[in-house]
């Protein structure tokens, strides 16, 4: 069935009948050369079927009658006599009620599975409207997710940054006079200095952990190189960072997202790896951009690449957000690779989404 479902979907009404006609007359052919004494009949059914199924109603009734009328004459072009005439004209009667209740079976039947494959389809469209706008809703969130921590880096920055330096620059006033007089409160105020200055180096640390990637191509080489200082000086292991030639991005978005990859790939070599040495490189071609972090940790269990935590789905859908390819691999020896491949075309400012009120 499924042959002929291939075969005959989508033909004309023409084609069909004229295919029936030719299954009739080949049907008619082997029943007359293999005598009125084997009962032949029933094959008749498979153009009543064909003829029923792929052009209707009315298709299938002249078909069956036509089959009825052949099967007769083969029959009595073989030679067969009857006893009656009352007898060949009951056999037909009887073969086209059995042929005109497949008819109308089949026709039933294709009626209810062109409802159902309609409502399949009309399912199946309304499912993909739904995942392609809930992708757009998580893609537009992101967005403003980023955007967000950009504004508050840019806070950071701008205000408290600034406040905190005019406060030490204030308590180095202090310092100084108090120092001048040679009271003993100037180490107090010294150390208040010192707490300052603490606190305008945290505040820029948040900061760039807010904006990693500045606004300008080579942002996204500058965030790696940041990237891979913090890493070795935090987790007390050796993060390097390998550029052999620079790789400008204009889009700050589509360098923003490699870059928290990127972030997201480190964290689980130290944290599930337990890695000692961790490499980060950045190349481009002709064709793409591609991003790898390897390092020489534990590696990635198979099982644990369908698991939903460690941020694997996040780096996936990140990398399909800009059009990037992603892939994370367990070395042969030890440790993980993640690759991730930007084709050259991506490399375009990422149309924003405006948030309709």
């Amino acid at each position: 069935m499924s042959i002929l479902k291939d075969q005959f979907r989508g033909r004309s009404k023409t084609f069909i009948n004229s295919a029936s006609l030719v299954l009739v007359l080949l049907t008619g052919l082997v029943d007359f050369y293999t005598g009125y004494g084997i009962y032949f009949s029933a094959f008749y059914l498979l153009p009543v079927a064909l003829a029923a199924w792929y052009a209707g109603m009315i298709s299938g009734v002249v078909v069956s009658v036509l089959c009825v009328s052949v099967w007769l004459l083969g029959d009595y072009a073989a030679g067969v006599h009857y006893t009656s005439i009352a007898i060949p004209i009951w056999n037909g009667f009887v073969a086209l009620m059995v042929d005109l209740v497949v008819v109308k079976t089949l026709v039933s039947l294709r009626k209810l599975y062109g409802e159902l494959e309609t409502r399949v389809q009309q399912r199946t469209t309304a499912l993909a409207g739904e995942m392609e706008e809930r992708k757009r809703l998580e893609k537009e969130l992101m967005e403003i997710s980023e955007r967000g921590q950009r504004h508050i880096s840019h806070d950071l920055h701008d205000t408290l940054g600034q406040h905190l330096t005019a406060t030490a620059f204030a308590s180095q006033v202090l310092t100084q006079q108090l120092e001048s007089k040679k009271l003993v409160e100037a180490s107090s105020a010294r150390h208040l200095v010192n707490l300052v200055e603490d606190a305008i180096r945290l505040t820029r640390t948040l900061a760039r952990g807010l904006q990693p990637v500045q606004m300008e191509p080579q942002g996204l080489m500058n965030g790696f190189q940041e990237l891979a200082r913090l890493t070795s000086e935090l987790f007390k292991v050796s993060c390097e960072f390998e550029c052999r030639e620079p790789v400008l991005l204009e889009d700050t978005e589509t360098s923003t997202q490699l870059y928290r990859i990127a972030q997201e790939a480190i964290t689980n070599a130290v944290k599930h790896g337990k890695a000692k040495v961790i490499n980060v490189s950045l190349e481009k071609n002709i064709t793409e951009t591609i991003l790898t972090i390897t390092d020489d940790g534990v590696g990635l269990d198979v099982g644990i690449r369908d698991m939903q935590g460690m941020g694997l789905r996040i780096m996936a859908y990140r990398a399909d957000m800009i059009g990037a390819s992603f892939e994370i691999e367990r070395m042969p020896d030890s440790g993980t690779r993640v690759t991730c491949k930007l084709p050259a075309d991506k490399n375009q400012p990422v149309k924003k989404h405006e948030l309709k009120n």
